[in-house]
């Protein structure tokens, strides 16, 4: 398959630790793999990590879209794939994808980001040095991602309580992605994560979590008796009481084969 000059894409084979005990790829690992991608792209533009930092700024997540038709199992070689689509002034949007050697695709991610200032802590202007390289299109009007819905004061919901240790921080020195899927989706509890396959997610997040904090997890508590195909839930993560991460979940039952 011809790539486009937005495009790039590598093979990974799933490991035991990307997945979970099923042997099914975790929605974190999903997004890792996601992370993984862009940065191979980034590395292979001459703009990586250490170009953009040098820039004095960075590249922060505010919002995933994530459709799931089903997931990659323990040892099999999938294809990651990531396109710079679009971008303005201070919002880019990109493309992810998972999917197997003959083309089925397993995910399709979209991501939107902003260039942080260091200094000001504040969003700014993407650099053309940085951006320029993707062949990424110019938009006026970026494509948005749906925010998700809040969980309201009469919905039934479920908690737990985590630290951010300080192998939660990656060498970005940021809390590595993963950890807010596992924080979320862990509230609802092993029976029904055993027996339910993520279909589709959004994520917002509004504030940073840092090393040493306490993370209060929000879920509501799924109607498993209902005869709807689909389920949905709502997350929430609160530090002190203050929203940083919002999120929606629709599930199905999982095949049993």
């Amino acid at each position: 398959m011809k790539l486009e000059p937005n495009e790039f894409e590598m093979e990974h084979q799933v490991t035991y630790y990307e997945c979970d005990p099923p042997g099914f790829v975790t929605t974190g690992m999903l997004i890792n793999m996601a992370v993984l991608v862009s940065a191979k792209q980034s590395d292979s533009l001459q703009v990586g990590t250490d170009f953009v930092n040098d820039n004095g700024g960075g590249w922060v997540i505010t919002n995933y879209e994530i459709n799931v038709n089903d997931l990659p199992r323990i040892d099999e070689v999938v294809v990651l794939g990531t396109r710079a689509t679009s971008y303005n002034r201070y919002f880019a949007f990109r493309e992810f994808w998972v999917r197997d050697q003959s083309g089925h695709e397993y995910a399709h991610i979209a991501g939107m980001f902003v260039f942080m200032d260091f200094a000001s802590r504040k969003m700014a202007k993407i650099p053309a040095s940085i951006i320029d390289p993707y062949h990424s299109t110019e938009v006026k009007r970026i494509q948005r991602i749906a925010n998700p819905d809040a969980i309201e004061a009469d919905e039934a919901v479920d908690s737990n309580q985590y630290r951010v240790r300080y192998y939660d921080i990656d060498s970005n020195h940021h809390v590595n992605n993963s950890h807010y899927f596992d924080w979320m989706l862990d509230v609802l509890g092993a029976d029904f994560l055993k027996t339910h396959t993520l279909k589709k997610m959004n994520i917002k997040y509004a504030r940073e979590i840092r090393y040493g904090q306490m993370v209060d997890s929000f879920a509501t508590v799924p109607q498993t008796d209902s005869q709807d195909t689909e389920l949905m839930t709502k997350h929430e993560i609160k530090v002190d009481n203050v929203l940083t991460t919002q999120a929606n979940c629709w599930w199905i039952k999982r095949s049993q084969n």
